[in-house]
């Protein structure tokens, strides 16, 4: 697999993970039990896992880390945020306002994360 191919791969694998997540915020407002299938507890895992090993495996290939990059930085660190708040909107939110307030958190931070992988700037919104 070549660079561009994996790049490719990178992004469609966070395009799922992302439009995933959209899907289960809309359940988790609309109170559906299907956010408690097990398939859709287990599934996210599996994209995520393929996402962050893409990942890795772009920054070795193309020799770009955090810390070095602050635009990789910023994507690093906007991650954690993105897991923290989604975790809190689908799991630990303990309101339903919370939840709702942390999703939308979450998928502002998702949108800040495509942003800066897109323009290679963790300023790219200035």
């Amino acid at each position: 697999m070549d660079y561009s191919t994996l790049k490719q791969v990178h992004i469609g694998l966070a395009s799922l993970s992302g439009g995933f997540f959209l899907i289960r915020g809309a359940w988790m407002l609309t109170g559906s039990p299907l956010l408690q299938r097990p398939w859709v507890r287990s599934v996210p895992h599996i994209f995520d896992t393929a996402l962050l090993l893409s990942a890795i495996m772009l920054a070795v290939w193309s020799a770009q880390y955090p810390v070095a990059q602050p635009w990789l930085t910023a994507k690093v660190l906007a991650l954690l945020a993105y897991i923290g708040l989604g975790t809190i909107a689908l799991k630990h939110g303990t309101t339903k306002r919370s939840r709702a307030a942390s999703f939308i958190a979450a998928v502002l931070v998702f949108f800040y994360i495509v942003g800066v992988a897109h323009t290679k700037n963790h300023l790219f919104f200035a």
